[in-house]
C-alpha cells in the first residue's frame, strides 16, 4: 500500500467526540434514575420494536437480566427455535402446496393433462391433439444415489434401488438380532448396532424412508 496515495487526502474520519453516543434531553427510564438515556434495549418478547431508554450502567445490568423466553415452557422454547429456522415461516412438503386432484378445466374449454396427482396448467406437456405425452410412471427417474446413501444401504445390507418400507423392516430386524437384551445381555455386537441405527437414521434424513 502507498502511503502517499491521493485516496488517503479524501479520508475524512470524525473525532472520537463526534462518534459518542448522541442523546436526545430523554431521562433514563430505570426508576428513581435521572441521567441521561444514551441507550435502547428491546422491552421483551410480544412487544418487539417497542425499547426502554437507559443510561449506561442500567442498560448493562438490564442486558444482563434480560430473558426473551421467560415465561415460556420448554416446549414452547423448543417450537420457538425450530421455527426459526424457517423464519417463522410456515413451510409444506414437496407437492403438498396448492395439490389439485382429478382434472382442471381452463376458462376456455379446454382440459389440462393430468399427470397423476400433477396438473399441467399451461399444457407444457400436451401433444397438440390434447394427448399427454408424459406420465408419471415415465417422470419417477431414477435418483442419484450419493456415496454416503450406498454405504448406508450397505451397512443394512439392502441395494439402491430398496424401497422405504423395506429399508424401515430391516432396520427392525437388524436392530432385534444384534440388541443386547435379545442376546442375553451380550454387548459384543454394540459396534454393528451403532453402525445400524447410524445408517437407518443418516438414510431417514436424506428422505429414503
Amino acid at each position: 500500500m502507498k502511503f502517499d496515495s491521493p485516496l488517503f487526502d479524501r479520508i475524512r474520519v470524525k473525532s472520537g467526540l463526534h462518534r459518542r453516543q448522541s442523546t436526545d434531553g430523554a431521562a433514563c427510564d430505570w426508576p428513581g434514575c435521572t441521567c441521561a438515556a444514551t441507550h435502547r434495549a428491546p422491552k421483551g418478547r410480544l412487544r418487539e420494536g417497542e425499547y426502554w431508554r437507559f443510561c449506561l450502567d442500567h442498560v448493562r445490568q438490564y442486558n444482563h437480566s434480560y430473558n426473551y423466553f421467560a415465561g415460556m415452557s420448554d416446549e414452547a422454547v423448543a417450537k420457538f427455535q425450530k421455527d426459526a429456522v424457517t423464519g417463522h415461516r410456515p413451510t409444506w412438503k414437496l407437492g403438498q402446496n396448492g395439490k389439485q386432484t382429478g382434472r382442471a378445466q381452463a376458462a376456455n374449454g379446454r382440459v389440462f393433462a393430468e399427470l397423476g396427482e400433477t396438473v399441467d396448467p399451461f399444457g407444457v406437456f400436451t401433444e397438440p391433439g390434447g394427448q399427454a405425452r408424459w406420465r408419471a410412471e415415465q417422470a419417477q427417474t431414477s435418483r442419484t444415489v450419493r456415496n454416503a446413501e450406498r454405504k448406508a444401504l450397505d451397512s443394512l445390507g439392502l441395494e439402491v434401488d430398496a424401497k422405504p418400507a423395506d429399508i424401515k423392516a430391516r432396520f427392525k430386524l437388524l436392530v432385534k438380532r444384534h440388541h443386547p437384551d435379545a442376546n442375553g445381555g451380550d454387548r459384543t455386537n454394540e459396534d454393528r448396532l451403532r453402525e445400524i441405527i447410524q445408517a437407518y437414521n443418516y438414510l431417514k434424513s436424506s428422505g429414503f424412508c
